[in-house]
């Protein structure tokens, strides 16, 4: 589904331009095993601008020797959180993204991010919102992701 952005959409969408991507740590590429390892790191949600939806930034790292796929992601704060793509001006919401084995899936400013939908509570500055991604293969991830400035841009980028 391709989404035109409304008059909200358009601020946090300039919001998110501002908001840059989270660095990711480093590491070996694994032990070369049939599964997927994936650990979440760089997490973090700009402050929202709309009362209805926010952004969330995220790098799922696998250091296993299989792919996995993130396929739903859920959050207290959320009625609904999606994965998107961004092209051009429309944002496209994906029923799965990719994590390669022996690498990462980043989703950043930009890019693939996650939408936080119908909104139950504006997040503020210095909050964390819990965050459960869903993967095909692997267990659920549960993540803290700090609430940042609105215009909050990572030191490390990738």
């Amino acid at each position: 589904m391709t989404r035109r952005l409304g008059p909200a959409a358009l601020v946090i969408a300039g919001a998110l331009a501002l908001a840059g991507c989270g660095g990711s740590d480093s590491g070996d590429s694994g032990s070369g095993s049939g599964k997927a390892e994936l650990s979440v790191g760089s997490a973090y949600m700009p402050q929202p601008v709309s009362d209805e939806m926010a952004a969330g930034f995220l790098t799922v790292t696998n250091k296993g020797g299989a792919a996995d796929e993130l396929t739903s992601v859920t959050s207290d704060v959320a009625g609904q959180v999606t994965v998107h793509e961004t092209v051009g001006s429309a944002m496209q919401e994906v029923k799965s993204l990719k994590v390669p084995a022996h690498g990462e899936l980043v989703l950043k400013s930009g890019g693939n991010h996650l939408m936080f939908e119908q909104l139950k509570r504006k997040p503020k500055e210095g909050q964390t919102v819990s965050v459960e991604l869903h993967f095909a293969h692997s267990g659920p991830v549960e993540v803290e992701m700090p609430v940042k400035s609105a215009t909050y841009t990572p030191k490390t980028g990738h």
